[in-house]
């Protein structure tokens, strides 16, 4: 079993694993330390837990209560990869969902939580603007309405709700050229994490991970126009730390690579100078 840490939040950490087992290798107990959720997004593997057993295949979730002993054995097939969200108390209380929710063990392939693994997945592949924290925050959500069957009604939306929305928008406007973690502009805002990203989201219509990349990505195309800056030095001016992170998602934006926007750019200011000069 290979582990590797995406993510580490107050909130959330988010794991990637990676299992090589094979059908006759003897399995051994293990325990989970927090509530979690496992996105089966690769093979297949048994699941025993408190005297019951699951079979999980791709798009299944392993649901992990804080204490609960089980055993994960390969009958069928070799190996499984999947996409494990670990969830802290407070989030677990935000959300309303203890006791009977978590008991589960796991869920089938359904659709209401397929689709949200596999925008994590893509989150997590640097393929959406969505933040990987607040995929976690929102699967963790969509368990709780499909396995109690009581979807949330939609939040009453007030003024003071607007007012912070908006304080907090233009809080990251001012410091997306800084590292800036949903904790962080919760705690700006005076609410939880988990409800900041319900604030704002219903707010504004997009989540304050999608508006911070969208500030930083419109910042970059700004100076790509302006000025002969390196590439490199524009990605890490309005708060990219990866170049080739930078690269990726301002390309999925825009459709070209930054160097190509500028030469585009810069071909299309050349030609209105031209017709600005037949007149």
């Amino acid at each position: 079993m290979s582990s590797t840490t995406l993510l580490q939040r107050p909130s959330v950490t988010v794991s990637d694993f990676r299992c090589s087992a094979v059908p006759g290798e003897k399995p051994y107990s293990e325990q989970h330390r927090c509530h979690s959720m496992s996105f089966v997004r690769k093979g297949s593997f048994g699941y025993h837990s408190r005297g019951r057993s699951h079979d999980l295949v791709a798009g299944s979730f392993l649901i992990g209560m804080p204490g609960a002993e089980f055993i994960c054995s390969h009958d069928h097939v070799c190996g499984d990869e999947c996409l494990s969200f670990f969830f802290s108390p407070e989030l677990i209380d935000s959300v309303g969902g203890r006791g009977e929710v978590w008991d589960v063990g796991a869920t089938p392939p359904l659709a209401e939580l397929m689709v949200l693994g596999e925008l994590a997945q893509a989150a997590a592949d640097g393929r959406s603007d969505i933040g990987l924290d607040e995929a976690g925050h929102l699967l963790a959500q969509r368990l709780v309405d499909v396995v109690s069957g009581k979807a949330r009604k939609p939040a009453r939306v007030t003024a003071r709700d607007r007012r912070r929305a908006v304080e907090a928008a233009l809080w990251l406007e001012a410091n997306a050229h800084r590292e800036i973690e949903l904790e962080d502009a919760a705690r700006q805002a005076g609410v939880s994490p988990y409800h900041f990203l319900r604030l704002f989201s219903s707010v504004l219509g997009v989540t304050p991970h999608q508006y911070l990349l969208r500030t930083r990505l419109r910042r970059a195309a700004r100076q790509l126009t302006e000025d002969d800056k390196p590439v490199t030095d524009v990605a890490y001016d309005v708060g990219f730390n990866d170049l080739s992170n930078f690269v990726r998602t301002f390309h999925r934006a825009a459709g070209v690579s930054p160097l190509k926007f500028r030469q585009a750019s810069r071909g299309l200011r050349k030609i209105f100078q031209e017709r600005r000069g037949l007149h």
